[in-house]
């Protein structure tokens, strides 16, 4: 038996076939006004859906990757701070680092745009269907070493599941727990062996690092592998923060 247009609205909607069904009107309108060919209208629809459900994965995907604003390479002050390794960035943008298993240190002086250029990174990969894990890196280490066992269990898989995992403003706060040194150690170790990325951000020179985790053997087997298969981006230059905090400054003064 045919079905009416309001019918076959209803059935699209019971087989879960949403992004067609909020399109039928227009498409069969579209269809009845140019004579289009049924195959073509088909085909239309399919791809209704398929944005639908693209969009819809997606936001699912920025929703559980930790990241809480949508940043670009395109958003950044490239001009305010030529010392920014502007082509390293642009060559991390185009992800083949995470299909190749190399890691990205983004090490620096604070505020030269190593978050900025991390997060773009990560939403990034969100849009192009990676899994990713973004933790600002010393507050998930407290956060672990507080946890349940339970807790502990389901925020390490989180990090080692991940197609990309960004640790940000690593050594952030010094001297790290020895719990949380260990997580270090392990995450990385790990994700090693599994050959998936991590992007490091961090104020600290990395002939440091071993001041701050308390433990130089530790941290020659944390940078062995983090370096290994790696592209270390030197941050030098300006502040963008204390340009911010001056405009706002001087804005607030002529009022």
């Amino acid at each position: 038996m045919a079905l009416n247009k309001q019918e076959i609205g209803r059935a699209l909607i019971e087989l879960r076939l949403s992004g067609m069904a909020a399109t039928l009107d227009t498409r069969v309108l579209q269809a009845q006004a140019s004579q289009q060919p049924f195959m073509e209208t088909f085909c239309m629809l399919l791809q209704d859906e398929q944005d639908l459900r693209r969009s819809r994965l997606t936001e699912r995907r920025f929703k559980h990757c930790g990241l809480d604003e949508r940043l670009s390479l395109t958003d950044f002050d490239w001009h305010f701070n030529p010392k920014v390794p502007r082509q390293a960035c642009f060559e991390l943008h185009t992800l083949k680092f995470i299909a190749e298993g190399i890691n990205g240190l983004l090490i620096g002086k604070p505020g030269t745009g190593k978050s900025h250029i991390a997060k773009a990174l990560a939403y990034q990969a969100t849009l192009q269907g990676y899994g990713v894990r973004y933790v600002e890196a010393d507050s998930v280490f407290a956060h672990y070493c507080l946890a349940s066992p339970a807790e502990q269990t389901k925020l390490l898989k989180g990090m080692l599941e991940a197609d990309l995992l960004v640790l940000d403003d690593l050594f952030l706060a010094r001297r790290i727990s020895d719990g949380a040194a260990e997580l270090l150690q392990t995450v990385v170790h790990r994700r090693y062996k599994l050959r998936r990325s991590i992007v490091v951000t961090s104020n600290r020179i990395v002939e440091d690092w071993g001041k701050y985790l308390g433990d130089h053997t530790m941290s020659t087997t944390i940078l062995d592998r983090l370096m290994h298969r790696s592209a270390l981006l030197a941050f030098e230059g300006k502040s963008y923060r204390l340009k911010e905090a001056v405009k706002r400054l001087t804005s607030a003064a002529a009022t």
